[in-house]
This record gives C-alpha cells, sequence and structure tokens, in this order.
C-alpha cells in the first residue's frame, strides 16, 4: 500500500528536474541583495539632495523591514497551515490536506505530508474494512451452527452423530475462520501464506454446495436479516468435468470464493432460479476453470470493473426474490482477494442470460510460494 502513494509522491517531488528557481535560499538571497540596493539607492539619494543620515537610515530601516515581514510571511503562512494539517492527522481526521501551490523546499514538505495523510488515511480504511470483511466471514459458521444447536434443543432433531459431525464441521470452519485473522494481519506486508494441497473437485464443491443450502435454509427459518441471502426457492446446480477432476489450491481460499459468489448469485435470481457452479480443467496441470452463473438481471458493462470493489452493491436497488436482500457489498471484494492470494484471476465474463463469474486458478507450478 505504501509503494503507491509513496511512489507517486516521490516522483512529483522536483518537478523542475532538482532545480528550484523559487527555492528559500533563492528567495533570501534575494532579499539581501533587495536591502542592501534599497540602502544603496538612499545613500545616493541623501548625497545629491544633501539628506542627513539619520533620515536615510531610518527610510532604509523601515523599507528593509517590510520587505522582510513580507518574505517572512510568505515562509511562515505554509507552515502554519502544516501545523493544522499534522494536528488534524494527530487527532484522527485524515482528510485534511496541505495547499501545493509553492515551488520551493515548503512546496516539496506539503507533498509529503499530503502523501504521508493519504497513506494513514489508506489504511484506516483498511483497518475498518478488515473488521467488516471479519463479520462478514464469521456469520455463516455461526448460523449454521446455531441452527442445528436449536434444533436439537427444540426436538426437531435429535443429537445422533450425523447432526452433531454437521456442528463439528461448523465449529472448525469458525475456528479456521478464526485463525485466519492471524493471516489477514499480515497483508500489509504481503506474506499470506497459502495452505496448498492436491483435492477432488466435485466432491469437494458438492460439499460446498450442500452447506450453502444447509445455511440459507437456517437463515429463512431464523429470519435474521443478516446481510446473507435467505433464499430456498434457488436450485444450486453443480457441473463438473471430467468427474475425476482435480485441483491443486487452498481449500479454505477456495471456499470463500465459491460460498461468496453462490451467495451473491443466490440474492440475484429470480423466483425458483438457477445458480449454476461448473468446473473445467485449465490449461496447465492441475489448474482450475470455475464458473458461477444465475438467472438474474445481470451486470451492466459500465459496472464490470466496479464489481469487486468493497462495499460495492452495485445498480441493482431492489432484490429479485423473497428472502434476498441487498448484502454488505463485500463478499465480491472477498473472492477477489483470495484469487489474488493464488496467483488467478477472477472477473465478468459474456453470458447470454444473468451473470457469469469466471475465475482462473493457476496449477501447482506457478502458483506464488
Amino acid at each position: 500500500m505504501s509503494g503507491g502513494p509513496a511512489g507517486r509522491g516521490q516522483g512529483s517531488k522536483q518537478p523542475w528536474g532538482g532545480v528550484r528557481p523559487f527555492s528559500i535560499k533563492t528567495k533570501l538571497g534575494a532579499l539581501v541583495v533587495v536591502s542592501v540596493l534599497i540602502t544603496t539607492g538612499l545613500s545616493v539619494i541623501a548625497v545629491h539632495t544633501k539628506t542627513e543620515l539619520r533620515f536615510i537610515t531610518v527610510f532604509s530601516m523601515i523599507a528593509t523591514l517590510l520587505i522582510t515581514q513580507f518574505v517572512a510571511h510568505s515562509l511562515t503562512a505554509p507552515l502554519d497551515d502544516m501545523n493544522a494539517v499534522a494536528r488534524s492527522i494527530s487527532h484522527g481526521d485524515y482528510t485534511r490536506r496541505v495547499r501545493e501551490s509553492r515551488r520551493d523546499e515548503l512546496g516539496d514538505l506539503a507533498q509529503t505530508i499530503n502523501v504521508m495523510a493519504d497513506e494513514l488515511e489508506a489504511q484506516d480504511s483498511q483497518r475498518k474494512e478488515l473488521v467488516a470483511n471479519v463479520s462478514h466471514e464469521l456469520r455463516t459458521p455461526i448460523a449454521g451452527l446455531r441452527a442445528v444447536l436449536e434444533n436439537i434443543v427444540d426436538g426437531v432433531t435429535r443429537a445422533d452423530p450425523e447432526t452433531m459431525r454437521t456442528a463439528l464441521k461448523q465449529t472448525e470452519r469458525l475456528g479456521r475462520l478464526v485463525e485466519t485473522l492471524l493471516d489477514l494481519s499480515r497483508l500489509d506486508n504481503g506474506v499470506v501464506p497459502l495452505k496448498k494441497r492436491r483435492f477432488e473437485v466435485w466432491p469437494y464443491l458438492s460439499g460446498v454446495l450442500k452447506e450453502a443450502n444447509m445455511v440459507a435454509s437456517a437463515r429463512a427459518n431464523m429470519a435474521s436479516g443478516s446481510g446473507s441471502h435467505t433464499r430456498t426457492d434457488v436450485h444450486l446446480h453443480l457441473d463438473v468435468s471430467p468427474p475425476e477432476l482435480v485441483a491443486h489450491a487452498d481449500p479454505e481460499r477456495i471456499h470463500q470464493v465459491v460460498a461468496n459468489l453462490i451467495d451473491n448469485a443466490v440474492k440475484h435470481s429470480p423466483p425458483h432460479g438457477r445458480v449454476t457452479v461448473r468446473a473445467r480443467e485449465g490449461s496447465e496441470p492441475e489448474s482450475l476453470e470455475l464458473e458461477v452463473l444465475d438467472e438474474g438481471p445481470g451486470i451492466p458493462r459500465t459496472e464490470w470493473h466496479r464489481v469487486f470493489e468493497r462495499f460495492n452493491r452495485g445498480s441493482v436497488n431492489r432484490p429479485h426474490g423473497p428472502g434476498s436482500d441487498g448484502g454488505t457489498g463485500l463478499g465480491l471484494a472477498i473472492a477477489r482477494w483470495a484469487v489474488d492470494l493464488h496467483g488467478g484471476r477472477i472477473g465478468v465474463a459474456e453470458s447470454e442470460r444473468g451473470c457469469r463469474i469466471l475465475i482462473t486458478l493457476p496449477g501447482p507450478s506457478s502458483l506464488p510460494s
């Protein structure tokens, strides 16, 4: 993050190629020269007009003081502005900036302070978004675990091994998500470990879809309004070819990708619509191409570049089915983050109907270590 703004600031610090015709040293030198010229001129005038030396001295001092005051004000005024901006930054207000209208060292300092404010503002925004991301991701396993336990308490289901295995699976997923907090804290340094392994795609994605259906039903029963979909009328379809397809990636990160894309697709599906998760072999060994397609209104091409921005909910004002809602605008941003960690690509692709999100994950030979 610091490489972007800082690099731009450093590149614009010296627009004059290292030569400052209006530097502070030049201005101070000009002040001395002007003072000497004024004194000399008044002395010449005094000689020709036979004016007493004391009057010349007084006039010379007054003129020099006025010029010095003018130059001093031009130097101290921007310092006062910088001081006010720095005080605001120290109080947590990163919106104020210093005017960059000067062409001297103070102008360079103003640019540096503004770059620093930009970086601090970006870091503060990332911190707030991190809290929102974590809250968004923790909802799913908590809702699923709560639904299982409530069913047991209410006598709807028995505490048999299968039910308890479901609860255990949600608890384990919750624990893994908490562990990702440590990984997310390393994002600024670009150090986020990937626990890559080889896995079969069909049973893996089948489990993801099954969990999505289970959580949707649980939310619908609780009517929690947590920001994720509560649609139970949308059919989830899995298409993997060949059936023995394998991939090499971090299953937990890919779970984040697929789960968030399904959640987004279901929310924008028409009543009794269909969401298809399609997996195909990529161009490299054990590489993977994933697609998530829905039958909703689709995304205008003009919005494609903004789809994966954080807090972007798209241009659709209302949900398209019972139980859907606007969401938090974080799911697709999280999906892009997880795909980027793998060195892959994610984006909106052409589709005859609805929205089609295409993901390309590289093979183990090209994955980042």
